[in-house]
């Protein structure tokens, strides 16, 4: 863990192809550490929902780790002005990208635009306005969710946008 952390800094800048890549490769690195390790370990035996495993004071990056369970969903967001990377370290994640769209009415709509199985050892990279959904399609999934400042300041001054499905009629939502 702590390694992870010193590259990231080693490669932290403005959003970029080469940081995002750069990310990307440390977390992918990160997924495949040896169960042993003490806090990996731990991890999986407590299987908490969520918890936080590193907070940069700097750069204000943050790693968090989701334990999931089959079929638990999380609708159509964004994460507002933050860029997020998703990487499975056990189980398999379906994740669902979308456009927003508007109609000649002015309602709101999403379009799913493609859907991907993460599994162990894999990242996907959003960046800043990609609306995605994600739902645990194994039994059990230990998830971790790298992003590049604290996502609940992005919900809280309002640049998060939540996207609900009555009658099949995407339409925003403020939490």
């Amino acid at each position: 863990m702590e390694t992870f952390v010193e590259e990231v800094r080693s490669s932290w800048g403005a959003l970029s192809s080469r940081v995002v890549a750069e990310c990307a490769q440390h977390l992918r690195t990160l997924l495949a550490a040896p169960s042993s390790q003490a806090w990996l370990e731990a991890l999986h035996r407590e299987a908490p929902p969520r918890r936080e495993l590193c907070r940069d004071g700097e750069h204000g990056f943050m790693l968090l780790a989701h334990t999931e369970q089959a079929g638990l969903y999380r609708p159509p967001h964004d994460h507002g002005r933050a860029w997020v990377i998703y990487g499975v370290q056990q189980g398999e994640l379906e994740i669902r990208t979308y456009a927003r769209v508007q109609s000649p009415g002015g309602a709101v709509e999403l379009v799913q635009r493609d859907a991907v199985i993460v599994r162990a050892g894999e990242v996907h990279i959003y960046l800043p306005g990609d609306i995605h959904d994600t739902r645990c399609v194994s039994e059990t999934a230990l998830l971790f969710r790298f992003t590049e400042r604290d996502l609940k300041d992005e919900d809280r001054e309002g640049r998060m946008s939540r996207f609900d499905e009555p009658n099949w009629a995407w339409t925003v939502t403020k939490p």
